[in-house]
């Protein structure tokens, strides 16, 4: 296509105009020639010319362009229209910028975590390892045991790398304030595989694994900046980690944290012990043109042979791998889907409200439309016009929405729990988000102004000049009133979802613990081998923490115990049964450590026997107590006092241990509903180091908790002031955490349906106030003969009803398909609870009258006299 440019199409225009006068006045002269005067002349030459416009049209298509030219032309002319009706363009604009900007908000946050590929070279090559026993109590996350994983790194051959990780809570100390740092224990080629380098420094080498060599350590740059100052010079320097001197080997590029969002890495050295393993995380390269189906196939080889040659392959033991993208995101995509699909039933709503402000708008242009016909434009050039101008509000909108999509990533992040969002780094309004907001706007402008464009212009061109107003209008009712029916099952199909999700964290938030969390502070520390390599060392340390919290003023008592209720550790397992009694099948019990006073402290019911006293230490018989899932599971119909059992897998004679109380079983792990077992042991009469070395000291305030936290900070210092805080708090705030994500996807939904209620709340009024300005002429007449204000009112009601029925009736029936997507969401409500949908539909129906309100207000005040002669 030839274009031409705007001064030059200016020049042949005039050309053209010009050109066109001459063909005319030498028409004229030749007839005036023949004898004929001038004006029979002037208008036989007229008839003969038709219409100029068509000629001009057909001239400028010869040129080329013309596709643009009338482009251009339709664009400047729906700007000017859009800028003269400015009531109608901001509240349409508004309506879609909110509409627009939600979705391109959460289509930022989906692109950033599902969609955008992870950031190393060739991602879709990495996979993450597995090869462990399937249906077992005993094992959760992917992983391979630690000898395997030896036996496994000498001999795959489907991979280019591998590599293999293990989380690690470390104490940086000597660089500010002691800190707990998440790090991670990795192999030296574990930066190779996923293809990175340090931005600074080296990495590790092979021979750095080895004991006595593996004193060194690659930082965040995070870290780097926040406790080292961006120092260039912390390559080669030593820091103290639990301890120990490591030298620093290097810094990380800026955002990296895998895995386990740790802070610093170190390497991995493996301990192989009998009896004993360690699963591990594994990542892998494959090699190109390596297959998944060979990749499966050369893990279950050369895992199983490892397995086989050390006699400890279970029948049991499943190979797989999984894309190492979907163990970054984890189980986040669901919710980041779901509010995909909620954000898009809002920007529906919008679209339909702006459509229906269309429908409306062209009803007052119909003339304009009809005398454009009369003059020569064509259905589709009209259409086209329409379309154009309604995609131009469009794109504004977008534009808008685009801006306030920037707000909407930053609110969405903020308010999400923390470190639920993976990849909240690479999360940002970008290109692509743009691109998104332009496309949605085009796409959307042109499927929703299409509809009225094409109802505009349909009407017959006499029956168009002749039709008034309110003729047109009504032509039009049952579109509109069908786009608001389907705006109120949209909201409601929102409301319900976020009236389960908010039922839902409401039931889990007043869930019965066991344990009465309100007055309770809790501070977690984790002793280091190096300073406290005894159990006596770290009982000691424990001991002393329990006597300085005791004396503090506004603490009513203090306990400790290894494995906090709803914390991140915890430990599972069997035991047996005096008297060769076998207990219940795969039965795993909760296996916590606690002090004197601890059941007293937490609120915890003792139903039987006693608790825990200073006695009980390693001088002593060693004893238990159980809580009362286990007593009425092992000892039925018994009393579990006296009862004796062991943890030990091959018991001798000092190991059995003896029931002294039973107490109220409490959720150990989660608010999920369920209570844990559990056997409890006095710290003091431990042996093994492992479960000392994480306590949490928790106190019962006499008014005030938080009050108690900088006193625990100092009761830490004074005792040892090297170690630092792991974690403090309230109990209460722990248990909000806990919930922290119900809350946000109720509240994120809430934001969704409230929009949609407002949305659809101005779509009714707005339909319901334009059917009434249409029959004023008819409620003139009504009030003439004799209506009352109220009959008026229930004239206007019953159109509302028209609209809210239906609309309720489809919503119930699409909430009911589309909540049962929220069933894994939900915890104590069913996706179809009656009460929720009668509850949402019944606020519905309230908004629904109370939008139509005003207008029926207005209609019950119409003078006759007034209206009757606006209808003349």
């Amino acid at each position: 296509m030839r274009l031409s440019l705007p001064w030059n199409r200016r020049r042949r225009e005039g050309e053209l105009d010009e050109e066109l006068r001459a063909h005319f006045r030498m028409a004229v002269d030749e007839r005036v020639s023949r004898g004929e005067s001038y004006d029979a002349a002037t208008y036989a030459v007229r008839r003969e010319f038709g219409n100029v416009g068509v000629v001009k049209e057909v001239t400028r298509e010869m040129w080329g362009g013309g596709s643009l030219e009338r482009l251009m032309q339709d664009l400047r002319y729906g700007a000017r229209t859009l800028r003269r009706s400015r009531g109608f363009t901001l509240v349409a604009g508004l309506t879609l910028a909110v509409g627009i900007g939600a979705t391109t908000a959460v289509f930022t946050v989906v692109h950033g975590v599902l969609l955008r590929p992870l950031p190393y070279p060739e991602p879709n090559r990495l996979v993450l390892l597995s090869y462990q026993p399937k249906n077992t109590p005993w094992v959760s996350a992917p992983g391979i045991a630690d000898r395997t994983w030896v036996e496994f790194r000498r001999g795959t051959r489907a991979f280019a790398h591998v590599a293999a990780s293990s989380a690690q809570l470390v104490t940086l100390t000597g660089a500010g304030d002691p800190v707990r740092l998440q790090g991670a224990a990795v192999t030296a080629d574990f930066f190779a595989t996923l293809g990175i380098a340090p931005a600074r420094g080296r990495s590790f080498s092979v021979d750095e694994e080895t004991a006595g060599r593996n004193g060194v350590v690659l930082l965040g740059s995070a870290l780097w900046r926040e406790r080292f100052g961006s120092d260039p010079g912390v390559v080669g320097r030593t820091i103290t980690l639990d301890g120990v001197g490591h030298t620093v080997l290097g810094v990380l590029p800026e955002g990296f944290a895998y895995p386990y969002e740790a802070q610093l890495w170190r390497p991995l050295e493996l301990r192989l012990a009998p009896n004993l393993y360690l699963m591990l995380s594994v990542i892998g390269r494959m090699r190109d043109g390596v297959t998944r189906e060979q990749a499966v196939a050369d893990v279950a080889s050369v895992a199983g042979g490892a397995e086989r040659s050390a006699g400890g392959e279970r029948e049991t033991s499943v190979a797989e791998i999984l894309p190492l993208k979907d163990t970054v995101v984890g189980d986040v995509g669901r919710s980041l889907l779901v509010f995909a699909g909620a954000v898009g039933l809002v920007l529906l709503i919008a679209c339909a409200n702006a459509a229906n402000l269309l429908l409306m708008r062209a009803t007052s242009r119909h003339r304009e439309i009809a005398v454009r016909a009369a003059l020569g434009a064509g259905r589709r050039r009209l259409v086209r016009q329409l379309v154009t101008e309604s995609v131009l509000l469009w794109v504004v909108a977008g534009a808008i929405g685009a801006a306030v999509s920037v707000a909407g990533v930053r609110g969405l992040l903020a308010l999400a729990p923390a470190g639920r969002i993976p990849r909240h780094g690479e999360i940002g309004v970008d290109v692509v988000a743009l691109v998104f907001a332009l496309g949605v706007s085009l796409v959307t402008g042109v499927v929703f102004g299409l509809v009225p464009a094409v109802r505009a212009t349909r009407t017959p061109l006499r029956a168009s000049l002749a039709a008034t107003p309110r003729g047109i209008s009504s032509r039009d009712g049952g579109v509109r009133g069908a786009l608001v029916v389907a705006e109120i099952a949209l909201a409601l199909v929102l409301l319900a979802g976020a009236g389960l999700l908010t039922q839902s964290f409401l039931r889990m938030r007043h869930l019965e613990l066991g344990f009465q969390s309100t007055g309770l502070a809790t501070m977690t520390v984790d002793l280091p081998a190096t300073g406290y390599a005894s159990t006596s060392a770290m009982q000691t340390f424990h001991a002393r923490m329990l006597d300085r919290l005791r004396h503090t003023p506004g603490v009513e008592s203090a306990a400790a115990i290894n494995f906090s209720p709803l914390g991140s550790a915890l430990v599972r397992g069997d035991f047996k049964l005096d008297g060769g009694r076998t207990p219940p099948r795969d039965y795993l019990v909760a296996k916590p450590s606690v002090s004197p006073e601890y059941f007293r402290t937490m609120g915890i019911r003792l139903l039987r026997g006693r608790e825990f006293t200073e006695r009980d230490d390693a001088a002593s018989p060693g004893v238990v107590i159980v809580s009362r899932s286990v007593a009425d599971r092992v000892w039925p119909g018994m009393n579990a006092l006296g009862q004796r059992v062991s943890m030990k897998d091959r018991p001798g004679p000092g190991d059995w241990l003896t029931v002294v109380g039973v107490v109220d079983d409490i959720a150990q792990r989660g608010l999920d509903g369920k209570r844990d077992p559990a056997i409890y042991q006095p710290y003091a009469q431990l042996a093994q180091p492992f479960f000392l070395e994480h306590m949490t000291f928790v106190v019962r305030a006499a008014d005030r908790p938080e009050m108690l936290l900088g006193v625990m900070r100092q009761a830490l210092r004074e005792v040892d002031r090297s170690q630092p805080v792991g974690s403090i708090g309230t109990m209460d705030a722990t248990i909000a955490m806990t919930v922290a994500e119900p809350l946000f996807q109720a509240r994120l939904i809430g934001v969704f349906s409230a929009l949609a209620l407002l949305l659809a709340g101005i779509g009714i009024y707005g339909v319901v106030a334009y059917s009434v300005a249409e029959r004023t002429h008819e409620i003139g007449i009504r009030v003439a003969l004799g209506a009352a204000g109220g009959d008026i009112v229930r004239l206007v009601v019953r159109r509302v009803l028209m609209l809210v029925v239906p609309g309720v009736g489809l919503g119930i029936v699409g909430a009911l398909a589309v909540t049962r997507v929220l069933a894994t969401f939900l915890f104590g409500v069913k996706p179809n609870d009656p009460a929720t949908f009668a509850g949402v539909a019944a606020v519905l129906a309230a908004v629904a009258f109370l939008a139509g309100l005003v207008p029926a207000r207005r209609a019950s005040r119409v003078d006759p006299l007034v209206a009757l002669r606006a209808g003349a």
